[in-house]
Formats: structure tokens, C-alpha cells, sequence
């Protein structure tokens, strides 16, 4: 009976005890939780009000008949701008151009960083000179390019000079590949550095050991430094993507707002449309445009999954 009243008595206490405790918890994690959203609050106010909000806007835009009849068309607006031949054309050049852009941005930027990896003479000199083009502004890269290409530009003398004929090269087929040419030269260098970042990561033990088993340089690259840098490789992809898209900047300084039709990009449709107050037009474009680009990266993200997976397994 004795131990029976003993055992009672801790539980009593024990108990009693414990109430403090759990209320002290619930009282931490509340303050917690508040200085949690206020320090949160800000970023989530300035998301809503700068995007969730245009955004709902842009939905119900593309709705409407107009802005001022407001008269439900359901997706009238979404076959309007499909169906129309400027935005096909404009999503079929910009389509060309980051199909074939983005690939060589990675590829180029790659070979540069794995040549730059080795010891080879003047080589943060190369570094430099690959990296320049990020200081220099959009501007003045658009004269040195019209001062290159124009009618009556260097190339163009080159090209007598050897004996060929001039080409007017931002009102011709070759257009697209001019814009390819700036596109690479202003984003090789900034890609080229995520990749050195990328291989300089790389545990140096584990090249070392496959290099004592007799693995050579091709075989290292393929089952070592190219698992390892999978990452970097879908990031440098996701934004070459996105700025394969702004090259509109450079097109516009260069050509105006009717180009040549293979430098027609989809940023050309949507300029002139907003010119136009179409904003009909200009929603359904844009949402189309977003859902597109989310499919892509969700694409790319769901790849990068799978190879990460792999690398791990």
C-alpha cells in the first residue's frame, strides 16, 4: 500500500509539473510562429500585390470580350491568338531560335570551361576576355553589332574583299543566325564560370582514384564530372532559356518594330500588341507564353530528377 501511494504521489507531481512545461512550449512555438509571419508577411504582401494580383488581372483580361463590355467569351480570346499568323510566326522563330541557341550556349560554355580547367598558358587572361562581354552595355553592343554586319559593315567588306557579294544580313535568311552569334557571345562567359564553380566542386579523391584505375579523360568526364554537374548543367539551361527569350532587347535596338520575318519574336507580338491596347489579345499571348515555359522547366526539372536518382544510385 505504501509503494501503491508513493507511485501516486510522483505521478501527481510529474503531472503537475508537466503542465508548465507544455505551456511554456505552446507559448514558444506561438512566438515563434508570430515573428515567423512578420518577418514573412512583407515578401508574401509584395508577392500578391505585384504578382498574384496582375496576374488574376491578366486571366480575366483574356476572358472578356473588352474592357469596356466586360462580356464573358470564354476562350474565344486563346483561339484568336492562335490562330493568328503574326504569333505563329513569332512563337515558330522564337521556337527556332531558342531550340538551337540554348543547346550551343551549354555545349560551348562546357568545352570553354573544361579547356580553362586545364593548365594552359594565359589562361585568367582568357578568363577576362570570355567574361567581357558582361560588362559591356546592351547599347554599345548593338553598335559594334551594327558596325559588323550592316550593308556597308565589315563583314560585308570582307566579303568583297575575297571576291563574294555583300549581304544584307538583318534583312535576310541569315538574319536569326547573326542574333545566335550575339546571344552566344554575350552568355558563354557567365555560363562558362557556373561550370568551373561546378568541376572546381568536384572531390578531387575520386578523380585521383580513376585515374590509378586507368580511367582517361573521356571516361572521368562521362561517369564522373558529368554526374557531377548534372545540376549546373539543367540551371545553366533554364537560364539560357529565359534569356534565349530577352534577346528581344537586342533585336529591337537593332531592327526596329517590324523585322525581318525570321527575327519576328514572340516580345515583337507582344510590344505591338500592348501598342495596339489589345489587351484581349495581349492576356491570352501572355498566358500562353507562361504555360508554355512551365511545361519546359517542369520538364527539365522532372530530368533533372530522374538523372539525380541515377547519380545517387
Amino acid at each position: 500500500m505504501a509503494d501503491i501511494d508513493t507511485n501516486i504521489k510522483e505521478e501527481t507531481v510529474t503531472g503537475a509539473s508537466d503542465k508548465p512545461m507544455k505551456y511554456k512550449k505552446r507559448r514558444r512555438t506561438a512566438k515563434e510562429w508570430i515573428a515567423s509571419v512578420s518577418f514573412l508577411s512583407p515578401s508574401f504582401i509584395g508577392a500578391v500585390v505585384f504578382f498574384v494580383a496582375p496576374f488574376g488581372v491578366v486571366i480575366y483580361y483574356s476572358l472578356i470580350n473588352n474592357i469596356i463590355g466586360r462580356e464573358f467569351v470564354g476562350l474565344q480570346n486563346f483561339k484568336n491568338v492562335l490562330t493568328n499568323s503574326a504569333f505563329q510566326q513569332a512563337a515558330k522563330n522564337t521556337a527556332t531560335f531558342s531550340l538551337i541557341s540554348v543547346p550551343l550556349a551549354i555545349i560551348l560554355s562546357l568545352v570553354m570551361a573544361l579547356v580553362l580547367e586545364q593548365n594552359i598558358p594565359m589562361r585568367s587572361q582568357f578568363r577576362t576576355f570570355f567574361l567581357s562581354p558582361l560588362m559591356v552595355p546592351v547599347a554599345s553592343v548593338v553598335l559594334i553589332w551594327q558596325v559588323l554586319f550592316d550593308y556597308h559593315g565589315v563583314v560585308n567588306e570582307a566579303l568583297v574583299f575575297c571576291g563574294g557579294d555583300p549581304i544584307d544580313w538583318f534583312k535576310s535568311s541569315q538574319a536569326q543566325i547573326v542574333v545566335m552569334i550575339l546571344f552566344l557571345w554575350k552568355n558563354l562567359g557567365y555560363n562558362m564560370i557556373l561550370f568551373m564553380s561546378a568541376l572546381a566542386a568536384i572531390p578531387k579523391d575520386v578523380l585521383e582514384v580513376s585515374y590509378i584505375d586507368g580511367a582517361n579523360s573521356w571516361r572521368q568526364f562521362w561517369y564522373i564530372k558529368f554526374r557531377y554537374i548534372t545540376p549546373t548543367i539543367f540551371f545553366v539551361g533554364i537560364m539560357s532559356l529565359i534569356n534565349s527569350f530577352k534577346v528581344f532587347r537586342e533585336v529591337y535596338l537593332l531592327t526596329g518594330d517590324y523585322p525581318y520575318d525570321s527575327l519576328y519574336m514572340l516580345q515583337h507580338f507582344m510590344n505591338n500588341t500592348f501598342k495596339s491596347l489589345d489587351y484581349q489579345k495581349l492576356s491570352a499571348a501572355a498566358i500562353i507564353m507562361c504555360l508554355v515555359m512551365i511545361v519546359v522547366i517542369g520538364g527539365l526539372f522532372i530530368a533533372e530528377n530522374k538523372i539525380g536518382k541515377d547519380v545517387e544510385g
